[in-house]
């Protein structure tokens, strides 16, 4: 592992301006990413700025409903949170799913949002992978592409997929990144902060170079509203998604009032299925819509040698969440 200079931030203001100082700096939180990263060469800062201590570690309820998260609320303390768990249960569901509990008990919410991908060309450190090294092609595009790669928002510049399982519900629940940088603070939509690849997979996220996030807040919970997120992996731990869903329903008796759909394991980004909400809402609670709505989501998916299984396995994560919220059946 490389040598770093290692720096800790007393502030948000001093974290900022310390990176803006070197732009070979990263910020540190839990490390569970830029750490393991770090080590096998792929990130190379020369520095890296501690922003644990910073007073970013609450779950506070707005007057108008919304939720607000600091940055370095661990994956844990969210899941757990009572507010969380009453009114979100789909995050709480989506954060319990990922990684172990050591690892929950050390990643934290804005290191989350940040987690890169974990295609294994761009983690070799000599494959061509135009995320890692612009321009050198993208070896998962003729190799093996089963389990961590894309259907949806794929580009020929690159097809891994985004392994966040917690971005999944945020997607879905609807929320906004405060960031904060040496012009001052500003607000960044949710759906808007992860960047399809295009021709440009290097840029993943929309934060400038110097600015760090602050907190995370969520859209208020949908009046009468429930949710489930559903995970589908080659196994039950430790494992990233093959394809999951995110499902928030608003039911009218058998009618469905209100419906939000995001997908995990099959984009590129966190995937808002709006189109297949549309198509839910006002349609009766039937398998039929549920189909017709699972559909609707993954049209234009496109497959690759290996992981054509993903457009009906993403399909199926939606049609069982729906039935469940929707019904009551068993999934």
């Amino acid at each position: 592992m490389r040598a770093l200079e290692y720096t800790r931030a007393t502030s948000p203001e001093q974290a900022v301006a310390t990176h803006a100082r070197n732009e070979a700096t990263a910020f540190l939180a839990g490390g569970t990413t830029l750490l393991d990263l770090v080590k096998i060469d792929i990130m190379q800062p020369d520095r890296v700025i501690d922003v644990h201590a910073l007073a970013l570690d609450q779950v506070e309820t707005l007057s108008d409903g919304r939720t607000r998260i600091g940055a370095m609320v661990t994956n844990t303390g969210l899941a757990n949170h009572p507010r969380i768990k009453s009114d979100y249960a789909v995050l709480s569901q989506a954060l319990l799913s990922g990684a172990t509990t050591q690892l929950r008990n050390k990643a934290t919410t804005a290191g989350n949002v940040m987690q890169r991908v974990r295609c294994n060309y761009f983690r070799d450190g000599v494959s061509a992978c135009n995320k890692r090294t612009p321009g050198s092609g993208c070896a998962a595009i003729g190799g093996h592409n089963r389990s961590v790669h894309a259907v949806l928002g794929t580009s020929d510049q690159c097809i891994a997929t985004h392994p966040s399982d917690m971005c999944v519900a945020m997607a879905a629940i609807g929320a906004s990144v405060q960031v904060q940088g040496p012009n001052g603070k500003r607000d960044i939509d949710f759906q808007d902060f992860h960047l399809l690849p295009g021709a440009t997979p290097w840029k993943e996220h929309a934060l400038q170079p110097d600015e760090l996030i602050t907190h995370v807040t969520l859209n208020a919970p949908l009046p009468g509203g429930k949710s489930a997120y559903l995970k589908l992996r080659d196994r039950a731990s430790y494992q990233f998604a093959l394809a999951s869903s995110a499902v928030i329903l608003v039911m009218d008796g058998q009618v469905i009032r209100e419906a939000r759909i995001a997908l995990g394991g099959v984009g590129t980004k966190p995937w808002r299925a709006l189109e297949a909400e549309r198509a839910l809402r006002g349609a009766a609670a039937t398998p039929e819509n549920f189909a017709k709505a699972a559909a609707i989501a993954l049209q234009g998916a496109k497959p690759y040698a290996h992981n054509a299984y993903k457009i009906p396995l993403g399909q199926q994560a939606i049609v069982r969440n729906l039935t469940t919220l929707g019904t009551g059946a068993i999934a």
